[in-house]
């Protein structure tokens, strides 16, 4: 406890440049590790490979790293700041509303053109058939989910290990969207990605279906996340998306179309189908999540410092 209330100021300076400058706009860094990554995959990613391979790409790519991140964090002074960056660079808070309010605005304004095009640059289903109603539902699916993912388990991550935590969180993650996918060519290959990234964030994405119901409609959100998660195919994203939607008041799920294929997917939450307002009130959800995890972080550094 004592460690994860220790960071708070590190976890409040990150959120501040995360506010105020937003993600860098010319060059990320995981953008270059985006690159490392493709390099290893089609290195050992050959036809004949199987998850050992796959596991042996993801030590390559994420554990030097994650060393490097605690060698230079453990420096004196100049790991303070290190850890301060990498944590402001492992979040995406205001970017995730960036990503969102396009897609609102499209859908004020009727241009459903837009609106699929901006939707497209979200999430990874076949948006070029979506109604309003379609693209509303998957905009806020994404907010709800890259809110636990992008924000609040790289938060937790740090809090809990630090800037190694948080380096070896988001590398992870990432290795997750580029190799997670359950087709021919990943089904093996990134069997690890995704399965270390299940795991990383079983805790984090349970404390943010809890931290989402408290800042909603409670009992009605705990409900669609006993009755509603357990039927979803993901572990973690199912708690996170039922207990947002059913917080929200607003049914999300449903079928969608993934690489051409038909997913029938079970319906999550509760009340009417999504519109534009409902993605400005997802994001207004993980805003005040996040200043709920702060403020108890705060009261707990009082009660320890007391």
């Amino acid at each position: 406890m004592s460690a994860a209330v220790l960071s708070a100021p590190w976890l409040i300076g990150a959120l501040l440049l995360d506010h105020f400058l937003g993600e860098p706009k010319r060059w990320h860094p995981l953008v270059g590790f985006g690159l490392f990554a493709d390099y290893l995959e089609a290195t050992l990613n050959r036809d004949s490979a199987r998850r050992g391979r796959g596991l042996l790409a993801w030590a390559l790519a994420v554990l030097p790293l994650t060393l490097g991140a605690w060698a230079l964090a453990s420096l004196p002074i100049i790991g303070w700041v290190f850890s301060l960056l990498l944590l402001y660079l492992a979040i995406g808070l205001r970017s995730l509303a960036e990503h969102a309010e396009p897609v609102i605005k499209a859908l004020r304004e009727g241009d459903l053109a837009e609106a699929r095009l901006r939707v497209s640059y979200m999430v990874s289903r076949q948006t070029d058939e979506l109604d309003e109603e379609g693209i509303a539902r998957a905009t806020t699916e994404s907010v709800l989910e890259n809110g636990s993912d992008a924000v609040f388990a790289a938060l937790f991550w740090f809090a809990l290990l630090g800037a190694p935590g948080v380096v070896l969180y988001r590398l992870s993650n990432t290795l997750d969207a580029m190799w997670g996918y359950r087709n021919a060519r990943f089904r093996q290959f990134g069997w690890a990605a995704a399965r270390l990234d299940d795991a990383l964030n079983y805790l984090p994405a349970r404390l943010v279906a809890l931290t989402y119901a408290l800042c909603g409609r409670t009992r009605q959100a705990l409900h669609c996340w006993r009755i509603q998660a357990p039927a979803w195919d993901s572990p973690n994203a199912g708690p996170v998306m039922a207990a947002g939607a059913g917080a929200l008041n607003v049914s999300l799920g449903g079928p969608a179309i993934y690489q051409g294929e038909l997913h029938q997917r079970p319906t999550l939450g509760a009340g009417p189908q999504a519109k534009a307002e409902d993605i400005d009130r997802a994001v207004k959800l993980v805003r005040q999540g996040v200043v709920l995890w702060l403020l108890t972080l705060a009261v707990l550094w009082g009660l320890l410092y007391a």
